[in-house]
């Protein structure tokens, strides 16, 4: 079975940092593009960050440029999320998916498969 593990979420206090991390099981994820995405409270799913297959680098969206890295670990099939200096506006489910085109995208739609979510709570 084809799945995506979410892990890293909990609480924490504004400024501060998590790590969240993606596991794929039953298949790699070399040849596909990751994204991270969120849903806050009473909001819709957004794209926070992606990565191409192949790509050593990714793309944030511009409310989490400078306080986001987006890495993937080919050894040990999983793909992670650094958010630093978070705010409350952070608090929501994250969510990874891969693109089986390879490319990745900000556009939910263009990805095949999605991890059940990870809570983050940003709060004092």
């Amino acid at each position: 079975q084809l799945q995506l593990v979410e892990s890293g979420g909990g609480l924490v206090q504004p400024g501060g940092s998590l790590r969240l991390s993606c596991a794929a099981s039953g298949f790699r994820l070399d040849n596909y593009g990751i994204g991270w995405f969120r849903q806050a409270p009473g909001m819709q799913r957004v794209g926070v960050s992606y990565i191409s297959s192949g790509s050593g680098s990714g793309t944030c969206a511009d409310s989490v440029k400078d306080r986001c890295t987006i890495s993937r670990d080919y050894a040990r099939n999983t793909a992670s999320l650094q958010m630093d200096s978070l705010k409350f506006e952070d608090t929501a489910v994250y969510y990874c998916a891969a693109d089986a085109s390879g490319w990745g995208t900000m556009r939910e739609s263009e990805y095949d498969l999605w991890g059940k979510g990870t809570q983050v709570t940003v709060s004092s």
